[in-house]
């Protein structure tokens, strides 16, 4: 079996949401369509946004139930990280904050999908 590849968030309304991915990321999607949306990621996997009313067999999750974690090196990326995506427009649902872990903060989609961006406390 190969490693995982894509990420694929349903999603209300593709062409929206990858407006948002693409502000925050500073990359453009690789494949667009009314229906889906395909960014590849500089750090490996690709991120996949599909309209959630075309997705068989239908999505049953509950949006907001997992997160997408996004490490980066010390706890000033997190806090440079968060100041950036801020000045973005991104919404903010946890500020930095020191947890058992390390160094977090949490951001919200359009769709209300969480974005955790991390540093590990004996990296950072």
């Amino acid at each position: 079996m190969n490693g995982i590849s894509t990420l694929l968030l349903h999603v209300t309304d593709p062409a929206e949401t990858a407006r948002f991915y693409e502000t925050i990321f500073g990359c453009a999607p690789v494949e667009a369509s009314p229906t889906f949306v395909l960014f590849v990621l500089p750090s490996g996997p690709a991120l996949g946004l599909w309209k959630k009313d075309g997705v068989e067999p239908a999505p049953e999750g509950v949006i907001g139930g997992s997160e997408i974690g996004i490490r980066v090196h010390s706890n000033k990326d997190v806090d440079d990280t968060h100041a950036l995506w801020t000045s973005k427009g991104a919404e903010i649902v946890m500020p930095p904050a020191d947890l058992g872990f390390g160094r977090s903060f949490v951001a919200t989609d359009p769709d209300g999908h969480r974005l955790r961006v991390y540093a590990i406390a004996d990296e950072a």
